[in-house]
């Protein structure tokens, strides 16, 4: 690496067992999409080593640097980053790891004026190299480059020419590279051996009113290490010219019925021709019950099949339907395109119990919410987990654990992540990432109080609201929205909660977990440390009531914490001086919550935190998920015994809990 001028970041020791595996070779080899896969020969993964620079003003450099050349041709510099500017950083990156973390090898801090630059070159997949016919409509013929998240504006060129741009670092994009394809200077520009350029601009302010959830420029308290540039996968996929570019799957939990929508791109069917597709259910890869349906190119095509003797999905059975769906030229007979998918059958919704508390319902029964506030932060890798492996090794635990529930914090996580809490069995209470000013936090106070935010600002929050719903509707195992959390940047809260209503009838809405509270949505959220409380209180009677965060019991595990040496690590309440007076408290914070839902009728409760985030030493595993700190059997156990058993300790009489009341069908 060359001169390193940017301000330098905490180089902890600390490393997870999955971080020391991760080589050049090894980095992120899964296919990203499990709810949309192809052929392994229509993609190819670009993770891996990528030159990389940082370019700043010459006027923001004080003093100048010596002018030394950067690893990124000349020609490519002036064209992304134009003249008046200095390199100042450059050098070799592991793709997809932020550039701040020690896994992407880099560790340097991007400052908020600087352009961050990738490049490097690449090759097509197998299958557009290898079938690319003009002649046949189920050959290859375009290319489609996907980022699965860039924090936070991204311009993107392939050979030389522009492809596009995106701003929001969590969700992702994707570009249509073919004709770039063609600029370049080889005469087979899809021959296998051809190299082709890709280069990344980024541009990360983590600040102002960009959504950054809990990066900051100034690490401390509940803020952690900025996490720039590219942070998930990066890949190629060979298409045909006309392709499935999204699926919409809803399912009928009464009747047995899976119908699948889908949207088509990349050009319409060729001489008006009309185009057969066909659904079928999957057990071993062999079809069942295949459904067919011939539809104009226009349409959307919804088709549907039903299930025999259906199986409902639940965190005690997580059954998934595996699904293929294949779009057939009419004309020809010819495959179109194919793709494999899956859904489960299960419906979220709301019941009433005896003592007309509102509780959450799965299917045919209410279900009460217990799960750890998850962060997805990494001490090598910061927003990124180290591998796959590492993700389902978390959420191994938090199953074993006895959790049917996790609340993803302020993160979009890799669809790898989603996929594993649907095949698990845990609802996932998904956070829309923070950012921006928000007003005065008040809780659940009456006379809530909304920031004003510029129309330009609030467009861009919603537009990447907008994004992530869409990302993650498929996935079964989110239950609930939410859409602020304690007041951060929260503003225009009717409209905003309003929209997420609209948009998405078949989940649960959390207008503001912890925040100002409108009275709007589903869900009525107090968060309370480190003992969960509710307040008592008649305005609450028409929501679901839930501690969406309690806990936060400390415990500093000697020889794995991130910053040894800081005064200020921290947890909530006092530090526990022994792991012996940690069990205690978790396990009295526990049975408090227990208390509260057969008392007040709470119906859900998210303990602080699954692991200790960087000065947090709160974690029930330790930051490098090495240790943990209460054992699994142990915390499921009192699960059993405070929150899924009803029955009335003081008192011992069963609490109706069984025979619910549907109030309203989601």
């Amino acid at each position: 690496m060359g001169n390193v001028n940017s301000k330098q970041i905490l180089k902890s020791d600390l490393v997870t067992d999955f971080g020391a595996e991760v080589t050049v070779n090894n980095v992120w080899q899964e296919y990203p999409r499990p709810q949309l896969r192809r052929s392994p020969e229509s993609w190819k993964t670009l993770n891996g080593l990528w030159n990389f620079s940082i370019y700043r003003s010459s006027a923001a450099i004080s003093p100048p640097l010596p002018v030394t050349p950067p690893k990124i041709p000349d020609d490519v510099v002036k064209l992304v980053v134009g003249n008046d500017t200095t390199c100042v950083t450059w050098g070799k990156i592991l793709v997809p790891f932020p550039i701040e973390s020690r896994l992407s090898r880099v560790q340097v801090a991007l400052e908020p004026s600087d352009a961050l630059v990738y490049e490097r070159s690449f090759t097509l997949p197998v299958r557009l190299a290898s079938e690319f016919d003009p002649g046949n409509p189920g050959a290859p013929k375009r290319a489609i480059l996907h980022f699965e998240a860039v924090d936070y504006h991204a311009h993107v060129w392939v050979n030389q020419q522009p492809v596009g741009t995106h701003a929001g670092g969590n969700t992702r994009f994707s570009f249509d590279i073919t004709s770039a394809l063609l600029a370049s200077k080889s005469k087979d520009p899809f021959a296998p051996t051809t190299e082709h350029q890709l280069v990344v601009k980024v541009y990360d302010k983590t600040g102002g009113y960009q959504l950054r959830g809990k990066q900051t420029l100034k690490t401390g308290g509940i803020y952690y290490t900025r996490a720039s540039g590219i942070w998930q996968s990066v890949w190629i996929e060979a298409l045909p010219e006309r392709y499935i570019e999204s699926l919409q799957i809803t399912t009928d939990i009464y009747s047995g019925t899976i119908s699948v929508g889908t949207n088509m791109a990349g050009g319409a069917p060729n001489s008006g021709r009309n185009e057969e597709r066909t659904l079928e259910i999957l057990n071993e890869d062999k079809p069942l019950n295949p459904a067919f349906i011939a539809v104009s190119g226009g349409e959307q095509g919804l088709i549907s099949v039903k299930v025999e003797n259906p199986k409902l999905w639940s965190p005690s059975s997580p059954f998934l339907y595996e699904l293929r769906l294949t779009i057939v030229d009419q004309a020809t007979g010819s495959a179109i395109d194919t793709v494999a998918t899956y859904t489960a059958l299960r419906k979220i919704g709301k019941s009433i119990d005896k003592k007309g508390n509102l509780q959450f319902k799965l299917n045919h029964d209410s279900i009460f919410h217990w799960g750890p506030l998850d962060q997805g932060w990494w001490p090598d890798g910061l927003l990124t987990p180290p591998s796959e492996a590492a993700m389902r090794a978390d959420l191994a635990f938090i199953k074993h654990a006895g959790f049917n529930m996790v609340r993803k914090h302020i993160k979009v996580e890799p669809a790898a992540w989603y996929y594993e809490c649907d095949r698990l069995g845990l609802l996932v209470w998904q956070d829309q990432v923070s950012g921006g000013p928000g007003p005065t936090w008040t809780h659940l106070a009456q006379f809530p109080q909304d920031k004003t935010w510029p129309e330009e600002d609030h467009e861009q929050w919603m537009r990447e609201l907008d994004e992530m719903m869409a990302q993650l509707s498929h996935f079964p195992c989110i239950a609930v929205w939410t859409v602020f959390n304690e007041a951060w940047g929260q503003h225009r809260t009717l409209e905003a909660t309003n929209h997420v209503l609209q948009k998405d009838s078949t989940r649960l809405v959390n207008s503001a977990s912890g925040g100002n509270f409108f009275m709007i949505g589903d869900i009525a959220d107090q968060h309370s440390y480190p003992a969960p409380s509710f307040p008592a209180d008649a305005r609450f009677k028409p929501f679901i009531k839930v501690v969406g965060e309690f806990g936060g019991h400390a415990y500093r595990t000697i020889g794995h914490i991130y910053d040894p040496n800081n005064s200020k690590n921290w947890g909530y309440g006092r530090i526990a001086p022994t792991i012996g007076e940690y069990t205690i408290q978790v396990q009295t914070s526990i049975k408090q919550l227990g208390e509260l839902k057969r008392r007040q009728g709470i119906a859900g409760g998210v303990y602080t935190q699954l692991t200790d985030v960087e000065i947090e030493v709160n974690g029930i595993l330790t930051y490098d998920r090495k240790r943990s700190k209460i054992d699994a059997d142990d915390l499921r156990h009192l699960a059993e015994r405070y929150l899924y058993n009803d029955v009335d300790e003081d008192n011992g009489f069963q609490i109706v809990g069984d025979v619910m009341d549907d109030i309203e069908e989601i």
